[in-house]
């Protein structure tokens, strides 16, 4: 196969696959989105990468985002939101964090492809994507290799959920443009 042809079939994948999402979950995840709350994100590999381009977008927002690890990361009260991205739903450092973060008070978002796992059943709020990861050997949903389908889902969704927050609290390009870096 090309590499054009991949990339099609990739793009009818992904495209696919936003049939399986169901809007009720994003609105519950959108509803723990608060203005007056800071937003902690984390995920691991190329979903922590996900999690971190959302945490630009919600800054940019005018939001109070960050990224989990990070050294300017601030300490949490209760009421704020952890964002988790886990295909697994069982990522070892990852359910370290959830387990601290509920202790502690935060509500929980998770975008994950197990629903039935130990981040699952603490979420207060969770988007299930398909996608196939490690273990996971029942059913096949891509040609693409190891979770790279939930990876980009991940990035699309969030991308989607900016759009709606832009919507929400009538925001433009044009003023997420100023709160882009300036010092680069």
């Amino acid at each position: 196969m090309k590499v054009k042809e991949n990339l099609e079939h990739i793009l009818k994948e992904l495209q696919d696959a936003t049939f399986k999402i169901e809007e009720e979950q994003i609105e519950n995840v959108l509803k723990l989105i608060a203005p007056d709350k800071k937003i902690f994100l984390t995920g691991k590999g190329r979903s922590g990468l996900a999690a971190k381009g959302f945490a630009n977008r919600l800054m940019h927002l005018g939001f109070q985002a960050y990224v989990i690890g990070e050294i300017s990361t601030p300490h949490t009260k209760a009421g704020d939101l952890l964002i988790i991205t886990s295909g697994s739903g069982e990522t070892d450092a990852l359910v370290s964090i959830a387990k601290k973060a509920k202790e502690s008070g935060l509500y929980l978002g998770l975008v994950t492809m197990n629903p039935q796992s130990t981040l699952g059943k603490m979420a207060d709020g969770m988007i299930i994507l398909p996608g196939d990861s490690k273990g996971n050997n029942e059913e096949k949903h891509s040609i693409q290799p190891m979770g790279s389908q939930f990876e980009q889902m991940s990035f699309l969704i969030f991308d989607a959920i900016v759009l709606k927050l832009m919507e929400n609290w009538n925001q433009t390009s044009e003023q997420m443009f100023m709160r882009h870096a300036d010092l680069e």
